[in-house]
């Protein structure tokens, strides 16, 4: 392989990222808004939250690029691929994210909303100063799992067109005719960012629980051995002070 088309292969891998980062902060927005909403008093506002979660964890996110970037011209709006790609993967995978939110939120011990509630707490007061910082680290580690599945769902991009590394990968086999080079490569690049992402939400979920207390707990240390013969001549000593005074 040359420089020219490993270089190519940087070049989608860049795109790549960017489209992980673009479809995740989509994603995580939605996820919120979402979230918070199934848990919403009011029924109308719990109903439409449920069926758009129903509805796109029940449909393709391919299908839905497709028809974000063909049918809906038909109807005066044209989107560039790139925002066809990330619309559709921040729409699906926030539909994913929603119920981790919702489920993190109702994992907080109903003791802690009685407590707010008793400090004449908001419901936002209490949702912001109270329930969130205590569900945000029970959302990390499932949110590290979207984001590795976004980011492994981003190629799907390359079917519109789009030179995200996996498209780019296809112009390479082509050009060398060398297909195990050319997608072993690529393997190793969605890895590479793959567990760099990993690591970062690691730290982050760590962060989350050391400002909360949530640390890891670290064992108490253990009294020194006291080896036998010491033992022995402590209790000698004693016996012959004893008798001393005696």
């Amino acid at each position: 392989m040359t420089i020219g088309l490993f270089e190519l292969l940087l070049k989608g891998l860049w795109l790549t990222v960017q489209l992980t980062v673009y479809s995740a902060a989509l994603a995580g927005v939605i996820a919120f808004i979402v979230g918070l909403a199934r848990l919403s008093p009011l029924w109308i506002v719990r109903f439409l939250s449920g069926v758009y979660v129903e509805f796109f964890r029940g449909t393709s996110a391919l299908v839905l690029m497709f028809w974000l970037f063909f049918a809906l011209p038909l109807t005066g709006w044209q989107l560039a691929p790139v925002w066809a790609g990330t619309l559709a993967l921040g729409i699906s995978y926030g539909a994913y994210g929603s119920e981790v939110v919702r489920g993190a939120i109702n994992a907080v011990t109903p003791a802690q909303r009685e407590a707010a509630i008793a400090l004449s707490f908001t419901p936002w007061q209490r949702m912001r100063l109270v329930i969130l910082p205590q569900a945000v680290p029970t959302m990390l580690p499932p949110f590290n799992n979207l984001l590795i599945e976004l980011l492994k769902g981003t190629a799907l991009v390359s079917i519109l067109g789009i030179s995200d590394l996996a498209f780019n990968a296809q112009l390479v086999r082509l050009a060398t005719g060398n297909s195990a080079q050319a997608y072993g490569i690529i393997l190793v690049m969605y890895f590479v960012v793959a567990f760099v992402l990993t690591r970062l939400m690691r730290m982050l979920e760590r962060r989350a629980k050391a400002s909360l207390g949530q640390g890891p707990a670290r064992s108490a240390a253990k009294p020194a051995a006291v080896p036998p013969t010491a033992l022995g001549d402590a209790a000698n000593d004693a016996i012959e002070t004893g008798g001393g005074a005696a």
